[in-house]
């Protein structure tokens, strides 16, 4: 299994390749840019290994804690993990989560305090008109983390393959 420069050097050294490839196919700069910065993202910080104490953990710094429930539930280099589409999509999930979680504690208190024109009907009829508005932005979203995920992935098994075959 490759170490955490390796995979680092891995998604930079790739990320020429998938911004040709993605500029390419789509014709299109800011799908491309999407795409890339996804790519980069999940290959030095939402990668496979935040289920372990890595690089990736550590990048997270003082948010690093949202990771240690995730890190307990989900046993290291699983299918969960390192998975294709399932393992960006949980670790989706579960950052959505948080996410949804804070976001509703901090409208929750500022609804306290102030007042806030924002109700819950209307933040998801937002979120549901963006998904509809900019699906393909969306999906090459998703698409960029998960290219990023299995670069990381991809090294980790072909070392692994190497290693048994030659010892």
């Amino acid at each position: 299994m490759p170490a955490g420069k390796t995979h680092d050097r891995i998604t930079l050294w790739s990320l020429p390749l998938v911004a040709g490839l993605t500029f390419a196919s789509s014709q299109n700069g800011n799908l491309a840019l999407l795409v890339c910065g996804a790519f980069l993202f999940s290959g030095l910080m939402f990668g496979p290994d935040l289920d372990v104490p890595s690089r990736q953990f550590k990048r997270w710094g003082w948010l690093r804690w949202i990771w240690i429930p995730y890190q307990k539930s989900i046993p290291h280099r699983s299918f969960l993990s390192h998975g294709p589409l399932i393992g960006t999509t949980l670790r989706l999930a579960y950052l959505g989560t948080w996410i949804v979680a804070l976001a509703i504690a901090g409208l929750s208190l500022a609804s306290q305090f102030w007042e806030v024109a924002w109700h819950w009907g209307e933040i998801g009829n937002a979120l549901w008109q963006s998904l509809q508005e900019h699906r393909v932005a969306w999906f090459a979203l998703w698409g960029g983390l998960e290219l990023g995920a299995m670069s990381h992935s991809l090294s980790d098994w072909s070392s692994s393959f190497y290693k048994r075959l030659f010892r």
